[in-house]
């Protein structure tokens, strides 16, 4: 798996979560996935800031590959892959829910696999710090480390403070 980070801490961290390879995202993709000599992606999975970087996926990503992301950018125009024939792959958490698929059972059963691969320590959370309780300081100091650009994984905010009549 090739991950990226553009720090030595979240470079440590994502090799310590099973990456095999870490480029960095600050600097053009392509170019460090041809020296990496594994031959281009066939998988690409984008979690974050998706339109910054899809020249570069487009570049990178074998013809006939596969393009999954989560974000939600303001607009994504996914010409470039055409020349490739990459399909994409946009996931929702709660499509199956929202719409009533008939497999609508499945989501249950993606989320018990999940739940084993955590139980047997497949999968770790990538929660990295946790804010309590949910009050409006907490609100804006957790804004305030995302806005940062420097977060590590995700911020937990869990706890409502009780209210005082």
């Amino acid at each position: 798996m090739i991950a990226t980070a553009s720090r030595a801490e979240t470079e440590s961290w994502v090799r310590d979560l099973g990456a095999h390879h870490v480029i960095d995202h600050s600097q053009p993709m392509a170019p460090q996935i041809t020296a990496l000599g594994l031959g281009a992606p066939a998988f690409v999975f984008s979690t974050t800031h998706t339109d910054r970087h899809l020249t570069d996926i487009a570049e990178l990503i074998a013809p006939q590959g596969r393009f999954a992301l989560i974000d939600d950018p303001a607009s994504l125009d996914i010409v470039d892959f055409k020349r490739k024939a990459v399909s994409v792959h946009w996931e929702l958490m709660f499509t199956r829910s929202l719409f009533d698929t008939p497999d609508v059972g499945e989501q249950g059963r993606l989320l018990d696999a999940v739940a084993e691969l955590v139980d047997v320590g497949r999968v770790r959370t990538t929660a990295t710090d946790t804010l309590s309780p949910i009050n409006a300081a907490n609100l804006i100091e957790a804004h305030r480390r995302i806005e940062s650009t420097t977060t590590r994984g995700k911020i937990v905010l869990e706890g409502w403070e009780a209210q005082h009549d």
